[in-house]
């Protein structure tokens, strides 16, 4: 399995703006961060903001931020809502035309493989990613006073 890098940076969104708590941040001060494109950031905002992740405030002292508590976000939500497709090979596809399908067995090795991969995420929430490392989060990427 490999995730896109579109849900990798959403995860590390999220992370940010939960690691920077009530305060707001901007596209540009992520993207300069994590040393990715704004354009790209500006994608992923908005489709975080569209399915409720974060709420993105205009005007002069608007902003980013979590729209929710971290410990309500599983990171296995954010998998699924930023994968484009979760098919890990074709026989997974609607337009599946493997002619061994009927007799093979990789099917639903895969599917229960998937499956344990997503209940581990599943089990997990932005909260875990924290737990214990806010100030070194903070550290890191640069935030200067956290508020968690």
């Amino acid at each position: 399995m490999h995730l896109t890098r579109f849900t990798d940076y959403s995860v590390r969104v999220l992370l940010y703006l939960a690691t920077k708590g009530e305060q707001r941040s901007t596209i540009s001060e992520i993207a300069e961060t994590f040393h990715v494109s704004r354009n790209h950031l500006m994608k992923i905002v908005q489709e975080l903001n569209q399915k409720g992740y974060l709420k993105a405030i205009r005007g002069k002292h608007g902003g980013l931020l979590l729209n929710r508590p971290p410990a309500s976000i599983s990171l296995g939500a954010i998998v699924r809502d930023t994968e484009q497709e979760m098919a890990l090979v074709e026989c997974f596809r609607q337009d599946n035309a493997c002619v061994i399908t009927p007799q093979c067995r990789l099917q639903p090795i895969l599917a229960e493989a998937l499956s344990a991969f997503m209940g581990v995420l599943d089990s997990y929430t932005l909260a875990d990613m924290l737990d214990g490392r806010s100030a070194e989060l903070a550290r890191l990427m640069k935030i200067p006073a956290v508020n968690t």
